[in-house]
């Protein structure tokens, strides 16, 4: 499909917050999600992401910021915006004495006339139009929450926007739903934001995230940009170790954790990894793997637990 904000950003919020009471739910946050994202919204439970998308979607009204959707003022052009846009926001909530298609047809028909054709494409899309005319009441979880993205996807959107779509499944249950936004970004070209606590489960299908915590944005990137903010560890197998180990002792802006059996731990100051491996080589060391040893979990457990300064 093609759409005039190619490259362009389709969401932008500018200073969003939300105040309840005294609290401040969400405060001043900064998002921009690209045209052809898999944007993941992380943070821990309570941090902030729900309160969020209920103001993209206007079921919140914010204290104070803006929200602009395919480049128009979401406040002033609310009708026109979110049209093209559709959103989960809780748990998907059928007939379950009705069939899948029954469903759809109902629910569909309160926003707009709905084909059968349609119907059926939107199952096949989640992988359920085989199951369509059986009741929803035999259907598991996942399969409901697959159901709840095909009435979402009824109207076409070119923005989806999914809060916590894994919560509550079982593994498998959560593999189904992120194949299924893998294969709605790749073959429908659709940008989609989620929401999630466990990155574990989002960091193999997002292009890029924000991180949020106690309703402030905290960082925001592609999973490398937000590892290259500070020092990361590397494991490195290297030959002769004992060279290698001279060799990084001159180097100030590297710290040797560990050294044993032809294995180095190293902490490396952000964005040097490919100069310490020239270092290495350049120096007649040979270099037989260098991989990150910190994960982007072990990033967003610290800096949601507020152990780093980003």
């Amino acid at each position: 499909m093609k759409n005039s904000f190619d490259q362009e950003v389709v969401l932008r919020t500018r200073g969003l917050s939300k105040k309840f009471g005294e609290r401040w739910a969400a405060k001043d946050v900064n998002i921009e999600v690209h045209w052809g994202d898999v944007f993941c919204f992380l943070g821990p439970n309570g941090a902030g992401k729900s309160t969020t998308i209920r103001m993209i979607l206007t079921l919140l009204r914010p204290t104070s910021g803006s929200i602009e959707i395919f480049g128009k003022d979401l406040h002033r052009h609310r009708s026109a915006v979110l049209s093209r846009v559709s959103g989960i926001v809780e748990k998907p909530d059928f007939y379950g004495y009705l069939s899948a298609y029954k469903n759809l047809e109902i629910l569909g028909s309160m926003t707009c006339v709905v084909r059968r054709d349609e119907i059926m494409e939107s199952l096949e899309m989640v992988g359920l139009k085989s199951r369509a005319f059986e009741k929803v009441k035999t259907y598991s979880h996942g399969m409901k929450q697959r159901l709840g993205i095909a009435q979402a996807l009824l109207t076409k959107p070119e923005l989806i926007i999914l809060d916590e779509p894994t919560a509550g499944l079982d593994p498998q249950g959560m593999k189904e739903v992120r194949e299924l936004i893998k294969r709605l970004s790749r073959e429908r070209r659709m940008t989609i934001f989620l929401s999630s606590h466990l990155l574990s489960e989002v960091e193999v299908v997002a292009t890029r995230m924000a991180v949020i915590h106690h309703g402030e944005l905290i960082a925001q990137g592609t999973g490398s940009e937000l590892l290259d903010r500070e020092a990361t560890d590397y494991a490195i197998e290297v030959s002769p170790l004992a060279l290698a180990v001279e060799l990084l002792k001159r180097l100030a802006w590297t710290k040797i954790l560990s050294a044993e059996n032809g294995k180095m731990e190293v902490r490396i100051e952000p964005g040097r990894s490919s100069e310490l491996n020239r270092f290495l080589v350049t120096n007649h060391v040979e270099v037989f793997s260098f991989s990150l040893h910190r994960t982007l979990e072990d990033y967003f457990l610290k800096v949601t637990e507020g152990t780093s300064e980003i």
